[in-house]
C-alpha cells in the first residue's frame, strides 16, 4: 500500500504519510488514491483543490464554512514548512474545543485529513510555503466563517515564538465562545 494512515489525538483526523519512490532522477509519489482512502475511513468525494502560497511568518485561520457548507479536507505542504492545525467545532463531539496541531513540508511529505466540523489554519515556518489541498465542498463565500486564531479560551499552541502576518479579517474573528452553535449543527 502506498500510503500509513495515523489517527491523530484526535481520532477522526489522519496523518497521512506516502510512500515515496526515489532514486538519482528524483522521485514519485501518490498523493491520493479513493480505494486506499475508502479502505481507511475516508470516504468523501471532493469537488474543488486549492492552492496556496505564504511567506514566513503568515497565519491563516482559523477557517470554516458554516452548515451546511462544511468542508472535510485534505491538505499537503508542497514547499516549505507548515503547522496545520484543526480545531473540533462539531458541538456534541466529545473533542469539541480540543485542536490537533501536525507539521507539514515538502521534506516529510506527510498528508493532514480534516473531516468536515473543523476548522483550519496554518502558520508558514519557512521563507516560502506552498500548500495544495482538496476540499469535499466548493467555497461558498457567504458560509465563510472564523475563529480568532489566539483565542485564549482555546490556547492553540501554534509552535512560534514571533507575532505572525495576519489578514485583516483573520485580525478580527470571533472567539470561540461567541459562534453560534446552530451555524456549526
Amino acid at each position: 500500500m502506498p500510503f500509513e494512515f495515523e489517527k491523530q489525538e484526535i481520532e477522526d483526523i489522519i496523518l497521512i504519510k506516502p510512500r515515496i519512490f526515489g532514486d538519482n532522477r528524483g522521485f514519485f509519489m501518490e498523493t491520493y488514491k479513493k480505494s486506499d482512502f475508502v479502505r481507511n475511513g475516508i470516504d468523501i468525494e471532493f469537488s474543488q483543490d486549492n492552492h496556496s502560497k505564504s511567506s514566513k511568518g503568515v497565519l491563516r485561520g482559523l477557517h470554516y464554512q458554516q452548515f451546511p457548507y462544511e468542508q472535510a479536507k485534505i491538505v499537503r505542504c508542497i514547499k516549505g514548512r507548515i503547522y496545520d492545525v484543526a480545531l473540533d467545532i462539531r458541538p456534541e463531539s466529545k473533542t469539541f474545543g480540543k485542536y490537533v496541531r501536525v507539521e507539514l513540508s515538502e521534506d516529510n511529505k506527510n498528508i493532514l485529513y480534516i473531516p468536515k466540523g473543523f476548522a483550519h489554519g496554518f502558520v508558514a515556518l519557512s521563507d516560502e510555503v506552498e500548500i495544495m489541498y482538496k476540499t469535499s465542498g466548493e467555497y461558498v463565500p457567504q458560509a465563510d466563517r472564523g475563529i480568532l486564531w489566539n483565542d485564549p479560551d482555546i490556547g492553540i499552541d501554534w509552535g512560534i515564538d514571533f507575532e505572525p502576518i495576519l489578514s485583516e479579517k483573520d485580525k478580527n474573528q470571533k472567539r470561540f465562545t461567541e459562534i453560534n452553535r446552530e451555524e456549526l449543527l
